[in-house]
């Protein structure tokens, strides 16, 4: 298995599974309401937030294996639509699963030498260190949802 099987599978196994955490993305959000969802802990950002905010780099870096440009910008990562209802919790969560595979499968079709080329900017780095990058803010906020997801559990 090459450089982006392996990254892919890295990617792809911290949101659906079988990763070195015992955890992942679909299974920590699968029994998440929407109120829980966008419940505030004290100052912490809502699960809801977390999610869209993990979303957010995902999409943007996906923009540009697909050959489109960086239009992210860090200051609109929190930028959440409101999430009035379940459906609206449910269409997000989706989105985000959606995604996560859709940006494993791309990241297999990335040539092994192309992970080690400038990504859009130098001072942005090369691929490999954006796309691990992501995974590693994917685990990140994950921690945070899990920890979230048990004060408010502990809470009800």
């Amino acid at each position: 298995m090459g450089l982006a099987a392996n990254i892919a599978k890295q990617f792809r196994d911290t949101h659906f599974g079988d990763n070195s955490t015992g955890t992942n993305v679909k299974t920590v959000l699968s029994d998440i309401t929407w109120q829980q969802a966008v419940t505030q802990v004290s100052s912490l950002n809502t699960i809801a937030k977390l999610v869209f905010h993990i979303n957010y780099y995902v999409s943007g870096v996906m923009n540009v294996l697909k050959g489109g440009e960086l239009v992210i910008r860090d200051r609109y990562s929190y930028d959440l639509p409101p999430i009035n209802n379940q459906e609206d919790w449910e269409q997000l969560r989706n989105k985000a699963l959606i995604e996560a595979e859709e940006f494993a499968n791309l990241l297999e079709q990335l040539p092994d030498e192309r992970y080690f080329e400038t990504f859009v900017d130098e001072k942005y780095g090369n691929y490999y260190r954006n796309i691990t990058g992501i995974i590693e803010h994917t685990s990140y906020h994950l921690g945070q949802i899990s920890l979230i997801k048990k004060m408010l559990n502990n809470n009800s």
